[in-house]
């Protein structure tokens, strides 16, 4: 019983990370094959469209996590855009492209757009549903408090450690309840967001080493992407899923209106 739930399991999480995985395999076309006068960065956000277009079309995803994984994509830009200035630097996105927006190719947005497909996904597929949740009262300001640090944390103190914590107290009685086949399973909330923002760096080591992005340290040569980063995506994680709970719970609401 145990195996099947596991293998089943598996597949779901897989059926969840089409959108991501999908990505990948654009990344890694990209490099293998002659793109001729196209640059390789427009090549990406082209397949990137087609990609989210045949996902709506054979209805693997709704237009709701559509419009939800769009928002992420103006979400992640707007974070692209800041953290590429040459003050800043974080990271480039050092090859030539058409489709840039000071500096930063238009298919970056998808990546964070990626984020936001698999939750929605996995919402969905798993059935998740929460217990001892707090309110939008606080989580909707601790998101804007996260997204910004991401910025100000350049100029003033780094406040994720301070958030971290603040996580674990607001989320401390939250359980998240997800079904693979009839039996319910829970964890702790925030270990999920850890599990799932050290998925992401696995996910970040990949990408970068197919060139997606490139940080200082792997100007020269690929290097591993330090592991303190599955902090920061585990704050983005939180971020995404307020969201998508939240875009949720107004659905629902909307639904119970109008019936």
């Amino acid at each position: 019983m145990f195996i099947r739930e596991a293998i089943i399991f598996g597949l779901k999480q897989a059926r969840a990370c089409v959108f991501a995985g999908s990505f990948f395999a654009l990344l890694f076309v990209s490099t293998v094959i002659p793109l001729g006068p196209l640059p390789r960065y427009d090549f990406i956000f082209l397949g990137a469209v087609v990609i989210q277009a045949v996902l709506i079309w054979t209805k693997l995803e709704t237009t709701d996590e559509a419009k939800t994984i769009a928002l992420f994509h103006v979400v992640g830009f707007v974070l692209e855009v800041f953290k590429t200035r040459p003050e800043i630097g974080s990271w480039t996105y050092p090859e030539f492209g058409y489709l840039k927006i000071f500096s930063v190719p238009l298919y970056s947005g998808f990546m964070y757009a990626a984020v936001g497909s698999y939750i929605s996904q996995a919402w969905k597929l798993f059935h998740l549903r929460l217990t001892g949740s707090p309110g939008q009262a606080i989580t909707v300001p601790l998101a804007a408090a996260i997204y910004l640090n991401f910025f100000t944390h350049h100029y003033v103190y780094d406040f994720r450690w301070l958030l971290a914590l603040l996580v674990l107290v607001v989320f401390y009685r939250t359980k998240v309840y997800f079904t693979v086949t009839k039996k319910e399973f829970s964890m702790p909330l925030p270990l999920s967001f850890v599990l799932i923002g050290f998925f992401i760096w696995i996910a970040e080591n990949v990408a970068t080493f197919f060139g997606a992005w490139q940080y200082p340290d792997q100007a020269v040569t690929w290097t591993l992407v330090h592991p303190g980063k599955v902090s920061s995506w585990s704050l983005l994680v939180i971020i995404s899923f307020i969201i998508v709970a939240n875009l949720k719970e107004y659905k629902m609401k909307y639904r119970q209106l109008v019936t």
